[in-house]
């Protein structure tokens, strides 16, 4: 199948590694140009050496802090700049701190909305004007906590909700504009955040890291963590000229852990 992304220009969010940077690779290895961008300069110019050896979409970065507002319009102004416009774009960010009602403070609080929320708000109003001259895809990604809240994980069961709320209602403003919008929902996929939280968990319970691993993935019916390559598929088809006809929806991509209907 043509997924007709040659030549179409890729803004990919917090993409110096775990899914961002698999959704960058992807999207390079159909022949998009992509601008990678996240606040460690070092990681970015090593991932864009790395996918530029692909040999077919070219790669740019730009090292930016997204909670700013300044950073974000350098970053669209950049990736105009170098590839001539916009057509698709990729909201993503890491995930906020664990925590509880009672342990988080009100700073966290501001920090998870600011980075988790705020900006998907403020990087899809600064690309618009690129995306409307001749239709776009964007898609926000969220977590598995859209459908089935994560025991401590307050912040991120909170916030990434937000996220399907601006997608539907965005969805239905821009669907006139021939842009299409979509939340995607990372389950257990093998990241450095799957393997923190795999830390954090086990120093709570008292046993290894291994052990919560594996207990994690007895829930999964495909019995197993998914791979960041796994997801960055799906991203890719629906930010694809394969996907005419589906948007404001939220997909998960979990192996069937996620039991809500």
């Amino acid at each position: 199948m043509d997924f007709q992304l040659q030549g179409k220009t890729a803004l990919v969010i917090a993409s110096s590694q775990g899914l961002g940077k698999a959704i960058a690779k992807q999207l390079v290895e159909e022949g998009a140009n992509v601008m990678i961008t996240s606040r460690n300069a070092e990681k970015l110019q090593l991932v864009k050496d790395e996918l530029q050896k692909l040999g077919k979409g070219k790669v740019s970065y730009l090292q930016a802090d997204i909670t700013k507002i300044e950073e974000i319009k350098n970053v669209v102004e950049k990736t105009v700049e170098d590839f001539g416009g916009i057509d698709l774009l990729v909201n993503n960010a890491g995930g906020p701190p664990a925590g509880s009602i009672d342990t988080l403070t009100d700073e966290q609080w501001q920090q998870s909305f600011e980075l988790n929320l705020l900006s998907y708000v403020r990087i899809i109003r600064e690309t618009l004007p690129y995306l409307r001259k001749q239709g776009g895809k964007i898609v926000n990604i969220a977590s598995v906590s859209i459908k089935e809240p994560i025991p401590g994980l307050l912040l991120s069961n909170t916030f990434r909700l937000g996220i399907v709320g601006l997608t539907k209602t965005l969805a239905t403003e821009l669907a006139p504009e021939n842009i299409i919008i979509n939340t995607v929902a990372p389950g257990r996929i093998a990241t450095d955040r799957i393997s923190f939280l795999d830390q954090v968990n086990a120093e709570k319970l008292g046993v290894t890291k291994e052990e919560v691993k594996q207990r994690a993935e007895k829930s999964i019916p495909l019995g197993r963590s998914g791979e960041p390559e796994e997801f960055a598929k799906v991203v890719t088809f629906l930010l694809s000229g394969a996907n005419t006809y589906m948007t404001g929806n939220s997909y998960l991509v979990d192996g069937g852990m996620v039991k809500s209907i």
